[in-house]
């Protein structure tokens, strides 16, 4: 069944549609996620989008990371962000 955030604005649901496209063991930017949907300067936005993620088991935030590839914006804290990431590398 395909995810539907519809209590999301359209620009999270945006967020969260890119988001789904970062494959398992990988990481991504905000600014990178923010170009993606067609809005480059909108990359504080797209942290502010997924901090209110919904949908967090299924659509895992922890795969986006600061520019300079910095464990920031995740609820969990940047130890659980690690840890999260760390599992998903020896798990591919």
């Amino acid at each position: 069944m395909p995810l539907a955030p519809v209590l999301a604005s359209p620009f999270t649901r945006e967020v969260l549609a890119a988001l789904a496209r970062v494959p398992y063991g990988e990481t991504t930017t905000y600014g990178a996620v923010a170009r993606s949907i067609g809005r480059p300067s909108a990359a504080r936005a797209v942290g502010g989008a997924l901090s209110a993620n919904p949908l967090c088991i299924v659509l895992p935030c922890h795969r986006v990371v600061g520019s300079g590839g910095e464990l920031t914006g995740y609820a969990g804290g940047p130890e659980a962000k690690r840890l999260l990431l760390g599992l998903e590398a020896a798990n591919r």
